[in-house]
């Protein structure tokens, strides 16, 4: 039955959490909705515009960029490659076609001198063809190349490799082909040679003069694409003016308007979908960060206030926000978001203040961008930011109140400079009145945040009994019944509790925990010590030990109830739950060593350990922790005779180790680190208690003889 009741108190407890999730949500919506509301226009084409409009978005404008890129192409002229080892080339190949002309020539005749079979003419020049294989050369030719004497040929070879070779030496482009063939053909001519000859040196020579200035087609290619590619982009940019306060809407302008969707009349739904998956991300993003409280007892409380802080802190906004709409655009920067980021700070945690501070900088993207073309003010988005995260980071890791207004101060500081920064990037031309009150708002909104943070923290504290520093200033007065009570009835146990309060404080402020908590929580943890007064060493003031007439059972039955009879006395007190949990967990699960030894030499049988240890829990918070330990190390520094700085350190650090090693702070979330800067801080302050005096030699007086 137990057992069903926590997993319906669980249920309930996350449910009532999800609700407030859910209420968040529907906050943020609402205040965000008319931001996203999509702006028309209601224009027809050759009408006078009403107003000076605006895009919206930033919009590409492809088919302008094509044509833009096209004409860049088409300005490109061709690009050509000039082949200077053409002409070589080429002289090279008709020389060599000329000797094997002359090579079969020169056989024939062999073949006739020694009256051999020759060939007949048209052998032989079936002979050339198959031995030159080049087909642009006319039968003619080759008939006048067989009929022609060696020293013809010889003339012919001296001749048309040099013309090839010194007409191919100058760019010839295709269409100049023919033009260079008869330059060609007229250095031919210039020479004596037979007409049958001179007409197939022509043709060979024509055959041989091609084009070396050829067109480039990757060059080409790639400089049209170079071209094509500086070409920027045609847009229509976001805060871009369309059509000027009375001008005609032409219908280019018309289309423009179109493009940027400033001409559907039908209500568009897709900006509430976007708005509505920002608010899931941002509720589920806060719902999982903080999925270690939703564990606690006081998961309701602590969602309960967080959702009043964020709710407040984003209708300040809004309403802020409404003086943009009004011209008055210098009043945006008095915005005090800093009061919420430091309260959720103070209230709960720094990474907590840290995310929501980013929350309330997109939040503010949207609410401030009346007066931006787009849905996002950017630069509010990164003034509030700016303006969170300063405030939090100036806070630092320390409670006090007075670190508030000083935190405030920087605030302004911050602020002024990111307006500044802002003034000075946007480059434009400001009236100094404008600067002015630009900055004098952004000096307003740190104070407006420390005094809203000083006003509201106190008033959230009383109305949720969150433990504040108001309400520990109380608790520490010695006036306090309870402390009264432990006064006068156990007077040993309130000199231990005042020893382990000032110790607990020093060692929990190195650290930056809660040093006021630590020490309110050490008046306080002892108080179950009033109950059986004189069970308890510090107060056995010239009397015998109890504990030696009874069974060291029963010795640690009286020790370890002491936590408990502490705590249901606070309860019927009513006070305030962190400090019944310190008296409850400042023990943890520690053994009480002196009496297991001694049952252990009482008895012949087995004890067993956890017979002698309390009960628990362990320290769930690095401030009970830090008591537990002070509470131990100033037992036993008062025990030793003669305290010495080193022997102080000894013992300190052995009672931490011991603790370290029984696990006692599994629970908690302190660290090796902080462990040794509380055993130094410790020590010092133990050293500073138990200084070295001075002794001062007995005065004897001198009689003096008379």
């Amino acid at each position: 039955m137990a057992n069903f009741r926590h997993l319906l108190s669980n249920y309930f407890r996350l449910s009532v959490a999800t609700v407030s999730f859910i209420v968040m949500g529907i906050i943020l919506f609402s205040l965000l909705v008319s931001n996203v509301t999509p702006n028309v226009v209601d224009v027809n084409v050759y009408e006078r515009s009403p107003r000076d409009i605006q895009s919206p978005i930033t919009i590409p404008l492809e088919d302008q960029t094509e044509a833009r890129k096209k004409l860049a192409e088409e300005s490109v002229k061709n690009e050509y490659t000039f082949n200077k080892d053409l002409a070589l080339v080429q002289a090279e190949a008709l020389d060599d076609l000329l000797d094997i002309v002359i090579t079969i020539n020169d056989s024939e005749e062999k073949k006739k001198k020694e009256d051999e079979t020759t060939l007949s003419l048209d052998q032989k020049v079936i002979q050339l063809k198959d031995s030159i294989n080049k087909s642009d050369i006319s039968d003619e030719t080759y008939i006048a190349l067989a009929e022609a004497s060696k020293a013809e040929l010889n003339n012919v070879k001296s001749l048309a490799p040099d013309v090839v070779n010194k007409v191919l030496s100058e760019p010839i482009m295709v269409e100049e082909v023919e033009e260079a063939r008869s330059e060609a053909i007229q250095l031919i001519r210039d020479n004596n040679l037979p007409y049958s000859l001179r007409n197939a040196t022509e043709e060979i020579t024509r055959s041989f003069i091609i084009a070396n200035r050829t067109l480039d087609t990757e060059k080409t290619r790639q400089k049209r694409k170079e071209a094509s590619d500086k070409v920027e982009e045609v847009v229509i940019r976001e805060g871009e003016v369309l059509v000027k306060s009375g001008a005609v809407i032409t219908p280019e302008i018309f289309d423009r308007l179109k493009k940027v969707g400033l001409l559907d009349q039908e209500m568009k739904t897709y900006p509430y979908y976007g708005l509505f998956l920002f608010v899931l991300i941002v509720m589920a993003g806060l719902y999982y960060f903080m999925k270690e409280e939703r564990e606690k007892e006081h998961f309701r409380k602590y969602v309960t206030i967080y959702a009043l802080l964020f709710t407040l802190t984003l209708v300040v906004m809004k309403v802020l926000s409404v003086s943009t709409e009004l011209g008055l655009m210098s009043l945006m920067y008095a915005v005090p978001v800093a009061a919420g980021a430091m309260m959720i700070k103070m209230l709960f945690n720094e990474e907590l203040a840290v995310v929501s501070t980013i929350i309330f900088a997109l939040s503010a993207a949207l609410i401030f961008n009346e007066q931006t073309a787009g849905n996002f003010n950017f630069i509010m988005s990164m003034y509030v930011l700016f303006n969170g995260i300063s405030g939090i980071v100036f806070l630092g890791k320390t409670q006090q109140r007075s670190k508030i207004l000083q935190a405030g101060f920087f605030v302004s500081f911050i602020a002024i400079l990111t307006v500044a920064s802002v003034l000075l990037l946007q480059n434009g031309k400001f009236t100094s009145l404008q600067i002015g009150l630009d900055l004098g708002c952004a000096a307003i909104s740190g104070f407006i945040s420390a005094v809203l943070t000083l006003g509201l923290l106190p008033v959230i504290e009383s109305s949720f009994n969150i433990l504040s520093v108001t309400k520990l200033i109380e608790l520490s007065n010695p006036n306090h019944p309870i402390l009264r009570k432990v006064l006068m009835e156990a007077p040993g146990t309130y000199h231990h509790s005042i020893m382990v309060a000032n110790l607990s404080e020093a060692a929990c402020e190195s650290i930056g925990a809660n040093g006021l908590l630590a020490r309110v929580g050490s008046y306080y943890h002892d108080v179950g010590k009033t109950k059986r007064p004189h069970f308890f060493i510090e107060n056995q003031m010239n009397m015998d030990n109890p504990h030696d007439k009874i069974a060291p059972q029963l010795s640690k039955t009286i020790i370890t109830a002491h936590p408990y009879d502490g705590a249901d006395m606070l309860r019927a007190e009513k006070i305030p739950k962190e400090i019944i949990d310190i008296a409850e967990q400042h023990h943890g699960t520690t053994l009480l060593k002196f009496f297991y030894h001694k049952a252990v030499q009482l008895t012949d049988k087995e004890v067993s350990e956890s017979d002698f240890r309390y009960p628990g829990p362990k320290a769930q918070t690095k401030e009970v922790a830090i008591i537990g330990i002070s509470d131990a190390v100033e037992a036993a520094v008062r025990s030793l005779s003669k305290p010495t700085p080193v022997k102080i350190d000894g013992i300190i650090r052995k009672i931490i180790n011991d603790r370290l090693e029984d696990g006692q702070f599994d629970e908690c979330d302190i660290t090796l680190k902080e462990l040794d800067i509380v055993a130094k801080t410790l020590t010092e302050t133990l050293k500073g208690i138990f200084h070295s005096r001075i002794e001062y030699p007995e005065e004897t007086k001198k009689v003096e003889k008379q």
